[in-house]
């Protein structure tokens, strides 16, 4: 049995097809996703989606958004996403640096906030491409 994946982003669809099971990091922890889910409808942090194709995993990187889970189906529309063959390891690494600077730098409560969520998008990028979850 498989679970139908949709992952969209306002610009273009990054994922339509069949998968075993699927790992989501939402706004309250990760969930594990398999046939026959309940069905639930959940906010999505800025994180990893590990997705399982028989005996192989993928990751993407998600930058926030929703997902709604049901009749083995499962919709996911966030910000942005990436695959993780799509990422460039070298930017990805440089970005990340940029955004560890951008931090130290950061004057006032708008520059950190902004600088924190650059800097959680930049480690999700980085975490996407070392496979990691």
């Amino acid at each position: 049995m498989t679970l139908n994946l949709c992952v969209l982003t306002p610009n273009r669809i990054i994922w339509d097809s069949e998968v075993k099971e699927i790992v989501l990091s939402t706004n309250s922890g990760q969930i594990g996703v398999l046939p026959n889910h309940a069905p639930i409808a959940t906010a999505i942090d800025i994180g990893i989606l590990r997705i399982r194709l028989n005996d192989q995993w993928l990751t993407m990187a998600l930058m926030g958004g929703f997902a709604r889970i049901g009749n083995n189906e499962i919709t996911v529309l966030v910000n942005d996403a990436e695959k993780s063959i799509d990422i460039d390891p070298q930017e990805a690494r440089k970005t990340l640096e940029m955004a560890e600077d951008n931090l130290k730098k950061a004057e006032g409560k708008r520059q950190t906030i902004e600088a924190n969520l650059a800097l959680r998008r930049a480690r999700t990028r980085v975490e996407a491409i070392n496979g990691m979850a």
